[in-house]
């Protein structure tokens, strides 16, 4: 059974096929069924509003069940920011070497001790027929003083979780305990009551 993939980000479809795979569930980008997506504003206030916002979008314009995450890293020195801003925190949309720059200099001075940070995943899964399954997955860590690794995107070089920054891990060693990852298993099991 396919199921679209609101993003056309590779690595998180990578992260969705190993751990839906297993129910029989094949999750393809629109770019690779020649389809093209129309721009939703996420203007959600929450994880959870966005992940829905475009989930839905996708499952209307193809007529497929439709998967969408807004993710992000809330950082508690800062109130929780850049959260639900995470990928534009520096102003474009995406830029992980200047968001990270930006991150680094906001904390700039700030001791190991107040640099704590989670990293949360909210996933919607839409379906034709109008259901929707919400999950939220979310992990715990630190913020690096320097980037360190070149594994995995977005603020991954600086978020240390088990005293390894995710920079660092594997995809199979991240999946097991990344904020992604809980919110796939969860996912995963609310799909196993409806497939």
């Amino acid at each position: 059974m396919d199921f679209i993939l609101a993003t056309n980000n590779m690595k998180k479809l990578a992260e969705m096929q190993r751990i839906l795979s297993p129910l029989g569930i094949n999750v393809v980008t629109a770019k690779m069924l020649g389809i093209q997506l129309e721009d939703v504003e996420e203007n959600g206030t929450t994880f959870e509003e966005n992940a829905e916002i475009k989930a839905t979008a996708a499952c209307k314009e193809t007529g497929m069940p439709s998967i969408a995450d807004d993710s992000g890293l809330c950082v508690d020195y800062l109130d929780g920011a850049p959260g639900i801003f995470s990928a534009r925190f520096s102003g474009g949309h995406g830029d992980d070497e200047r968001n990270n720059d930006l991150l680094l200099e906001k904390l700039q001075g700030v001791p190991a001790e107040e640099r704590g940070a989670h990293y949360v995943c909210a996933i919607c899964c839409a379906f034709p027929d109008g259901k929707k399954i919400i999950v939220r997955g979310e992990c715990y860590g630190t913020i690096g003083f320097e980037r360190d690794g070149n594994e995995g995107f977005g603020y991954d070089p600086l978020f240390i979780i088990n005293g390894k920054a995710f920079g660092r891990y594997t995809a199979e060693e991240k999946d097991k305990i990344s904020h992604r990852g809980n919110a796939l298993r969860k996912l995963k099991a609310e799909l196993e009551k409806v497939i």
